[in-house]
Parts: structure tokens; C-alpha cells; sequence
């Protein structure tokens, strides 16, 4: 490639910014009122995640410090049982927030020892039955529907969560965290 060319191609990481931005434009001359929703929908989204991520990335920084790796593999590690699945729980439903500010926890409870059939109940839990989502709920739907549902959910996240320990036992899980500053990773 000549050096040319090579100064005008796009980073992969602005391929889609810009053709997000391309897309904004030609809505803007074919919908102009669904374009100003989209983007003040894009605008309070945005300044959600500005505001949610520093203070999430804070707390699992302090996380990843202060707890050490033994405590966690002990109390949710591989072979902790129904005692490590209620801790899970329990974490999840006391937390807050949006479900992308799960999965670094979750990566971070994996990489700490937590089990993978864990991390998966985790997960399940925490998009169905974190408290104040709970709470909303039942304002709106009634205990009833809450209480049913959250025994119907929790029993279905176990049975997937299950499901998913013996896929990753039968083909493992390798994953390599981003490349440190001496060019080695830290795998699991």
C-alpha cells in the first residue's frame, strides 16, 4: 500500500462512528423529528454511562485490591455449592445500576475464582432481580407478580447456569485480559 493511502484509510476503531454519523445525517433529511429523538435519547443514554461507569470501574478497582483471590474462590469458587449461588444472589440483588455495569463484575468475580456456573447465576439475577428494580416492579405489577416471577426466574437462571459449567467443562473457557505494559496477559 502506498504511504498515501495509507495516511487516508480510517481507523477500524471511527468505522462505526462514522457511519453511525453518516446514518444521523441521512435520517435527519428523511425523518428530521425522529433524528432530534433518537439523538436526545442518544444524549441522556450518553450521560448516563459518563456518570454510572467512573463510579462502577472505582468500586471494582477497590474490589480487585482489598478482597483477596482465596476469599472469593472460597466462598463462590468451584466447589462452593448452594452457598456460593445464594452469595451471588445476594450480591446481584443489593447492586444497582444497568446491565452493562455487570459484566465487568462478573469478568472480575471469574478472573478472582469465582465458578463460572456462578458468574452465569450472577448474571441472571442481576438483570431480573436486583432490589430497586424489584421494588418498581411491584409498584406497578403488584407482590403477587413479583414474588411469582422471581420464583420462576431464579430456578431457570440455576438450570442455565448448570448448563453453561458443563459446556465450559467440556470445551474450557480461555481468556486473556488486555495485554499489560511488558507485553504479557493474565490468563485464567
Amino acid at each position: 500500500m502506498n504511504p498515501a493511502a495509507a495516511r487516508m484509510r480510517i481507523p477500524a476503531a471511527w468505522t462505526f462512528p462514522a457511519s453511525l454519523s453518516v446514518v444521523v445525517a441521512a435520517g435527519w433529511f428523511v425523518a428530521p423529528s425522529f433524528t432530534v429523538g433518537v439523538a436526545n435519547h442518544f444524549a441522556v443514554f450518553f450521560v448516563e454511562m459518563i456518570v454510572f461507569l467512573p463510579v462502577m470501574f472505582l468500586l471494582i478497582g477497590l474490589f480487585d485490591e482489598w478482597v483477596p483471590r482465596e476469599v472469593v474462590a472460597k466462598h463462590v469458587g468451584e466447589g462452593s455449592g448452594w452457598k456460593g449461588m445464594t452469595l451471588v444472589v445476594l450480591l446481584a440483588m443489593l447492586q444497582a445500576g444497568p446491565l452493562y455495569g455487570a459484566f465487568p463484575v462478573a469478568y472480575l468475580l471469574w478472573r478472582k475464582g469465582c465458578g463460572v456456573r456462578n458468574v452465569y447465576i450472577y448474571l441472571g439475577a442481576f438483570t431480573a432481580m436486583k432490589i430497586p428494580m424489584v421494588m418498581f416492579e411491584v409498584g406497578f405489577l403488584g407482590w403477587k407478580f413479583s414474588v411469582a416471577r422471581t420464583v420462576l426466574t431464579l430456578p431457570v437462571f440455576v438450570a442455565i447456569a448448570h448448563a453453561m459449567d458443563a459446556y465450559h467443562r467440556r470445551y474450557p473457557l480461555h481468556m486473556t485480559s488486555p495485554e499489560r505494559e511488558d507485553g504479557t496477559h493474565v490468563q485464567r
